[in-house]
């Protein structure tokens, strides 16, 4: 699996970005947590914010690859930053579907991965993307002082 990696200079002493094109797989998601893990080691942010960081991560990647209704081959974009105290996780894709929180039943096998993205994130959302078509959905935790 290729990932095509682009990382931003930092805007300031506290802006940092690092973010990758993956392929619309399953195996992206785990692609996308391995990146996340060696980019929060490399800005030395460990213990419960990198641990909640991959799951949020991993749920928003599934998300897309599950429920995006793109054509294959579409990419999908992940995005991790820093700023203003905060860790941002984020991921887009070509889709103008935006992803709704639902209530699944006991016997669900499938459907909790944005409800856990609401009670877990302090602050989570979407937006059109920034440069084509499609969203962005992300997920933010304050970082330790």
């Amino acid at each position: 699996m290729s990932a095509h990696t682009a990382t931003a200079q930092p805007a300031s002493p506290n802006m940092r970005e690092a973010q990758w094109q993956l392929p619309r797989n399953p195996r992206s998601a785990g692609h996308a947590r391995a990146l996340l893990r060696l980019q929060l080691t490399d800005w030395k942010i460990a213990g419960e914010v990198a641990d909640t960081a991959e799951l949020l991560l991993s749920e928003l990647v599934t998300n897309s690859i599950r429920h995006a209704r793109t054509p294959p081959g579409h990419e999908i974009g992940v995005r991790f930053a820093t700023h203003d105290g905060r860790l941002r996780v984020e991921v887009a894709d070509a889709s103008d579907r935006r992803p709704q929180p639902r209530a699944a039943a006991l016997e669900d096998e499938g459907g909790r991965g944005l409800t856990l993205v609401r009670s877990l994130a302090e602050r989570w959302g979407c937006c059109p993307r920034l440069h084509g078509i499609g969203k962005a959905t992300w997920a933010e935790l304050s970082l330790p002082r």
